[in-house]
């Protein structure tokens, strides 16, 4: 919703205050707006700042697209798996090793050859990786991504996609 789109609630019967008709009222004479000055004269353009670079021009034009629902992981390799040494691989065993940012979503990639059975539980696999795990006598377990079965929370600041 913007400010152009506010409509009064259903119902509702309140007038606009017509100023500027009399001194028989509320606005009469200066018509709210104070005395002398630019900003009693009908000459200061919507936006205009006092000479200041204005807000729509100090903010940089942005050129493409940064989608506030992109789901980023962060990539660890069989080979990578298999140097750790760990039997069970999770996110939180990762991090523990320092191979993954806290609170990282996983996604687990085929490069590399893998020679033991492991569990791995991860985020994301690729089916290059999967095959590789399973083919080992290994297990894969897909955890759940934070946010539940719904597109995740948008990111950004009110001057992401403008």
């Amino acid at each position: 919703m913007k400010v152009h789109e506010l409509k009064p609630a259903a119902g509702s019967s309140k007038r606009r205050n017509r100023v500027g008709r009399g001194i028989g009222g509320k606005g009469g004479k200066t018509a709210g707006r104070g005395t002398k000055g630019q900003g009693a004269r009908d000459t200061v353009p919507v936006g205009f700042e006092g000479g200041q670079l204005p807000l729509h021009m100090r903010v940089p034009k942005l050129k493409g697209f940064n989608n506030p629902f992109r789901v980023e992981y962060q990539a660890i390799n069989l080979d990578t798996l298999e140097e750790c040494g760990l039997e069970e691989v999770t996110p939180d065993a990762l991090h523990a090793h320092g191979l993954v940012h806290k609170g990282a979503l996983v996604k687990i990639l085929g490069r590399g050859e893998l020679t033991r059975a492991i569990t791995v539980k991860a985020h994301a696999f690729s089916k290059s990786a999967e095959a590789a795990i399973t083919a080992n006598g290994g297990t894969t377990e897909v955890v759940p991504l934070p946010w539940g079965d719904r597109r995740r929370p948008a990111r950004g600041n009110q001057f992401t996609n403008r």
